[in-house]
């Protein structure tokens, strides 16, 4: 039997990247998949679709119990939650856009509070359940210029920790995937400057990015019964690079004659 057959989950952010890769990979092993996305996503005989923006609490409240009855009426239960809706935005803070600032923040932050507001109890009355929240590892170490993702990371790593110690008691697990460099439609543009992305792939002891299908590996294993005893974690998956310290690298220095 596939790892998720009979299992019930919910993705936002699920028509594109890291989330349409979670949504292959849980379909193929037998899950029946809900994707919540601003753009549209295709479905299957064991997914459905429903359209929503994350930051709005009434319409993420709408989307969870949506897809809680569409489960239900497949003999499934909400068994998954992967809040995985994310965006980004550049600017130092004199600079940064209000509304840019609170738009990061409603769509990385808030939407995980709204949706974990109306399926834990759900999830409780179910008996238990998995969640996993996209943060990254600029929530574990700040950027230039990024200072309004930075910010919703951050939280997101912590607030993750909070509710596994909340609901632990109810048999429901939360852990966070922090990703480093994936290659996605968000990141796409990254793919025009030869010059910084040989730089950034330099950073990476792995020496590349990493893919969505990759990221969506872990995500699979953390909202499987392989990780029954895992909760409260933050799993990093960024090829090595917040393995430096950020010093310099002493003998490829010398050996270059410096």
């Amino acid at each position: 039997m596939s790892a998720f057959e009979g299992k019930g989950a919910l993705i936002t952010g699920g028509a594109s990247g890291i989330g349409a890769a979670t949504v292959r990979r849980l379909l193929a092993e037998g899950a029946h998949v809900v994707v919540s996305d601003v753009n549209e996503a295709a479905t299957t005989d064991r997914s459905t679709f429903i359209a929503c923006d994350v930051a709005d609490h009434e319409a993420m409240a709408k989307t969870v119990n949506q897809a809680n009855d569409w489960l239900k009426a497949r003999g499934a239960k909400l068994d998954i939650l992967f809040n995985n809706a994310g965006i980004g935005s550049i600017g130092q803070t004199p600079d940064l856009d209000i509304e840019a600032w609170h738009r990061v923040i409603g769509v990385d932050l808030h939407s995980i509070f709204y949706a974990c507001r109306i399926a834990i109890p759900i999830m409780r009355s179910n008996g238990g359940g998995a969640i996993v929240n996209t943060a990254s590892i600029s929530g574990l170490s700040g950027d230039y210029s990024f200072s309004a993702y930075n910010a919703a990371k951050g939280a997101v790593v912590n607030y993750t920790r909070s509710l596994a110690l909340d609901h632990g008691k109810d048999h429901i697990r939360v852990n966070a995937l922090c990703p480093g460099l994936v290659l996605t439609g968000l990141t796409s543009g990254l793919e025009d400057n030869k010059a910084l992305v040989e730089n950034w792939n330099a950073q990476i002891p792995l020496g590349r990015a990493g893919s969505a299908d990759e990221m969506a590996n872990v995500v699979a294993f953390l909202a499987s019964d392989q990780a029954s005893y895992i909760t409260g974690a933050t799993i990093v998956a960024d090829g090595g690079i917040t393995a430096r310290t950020g010093q310099p690298d002493v003998i490829s220095f010398y050996n270059a004659g410096g």
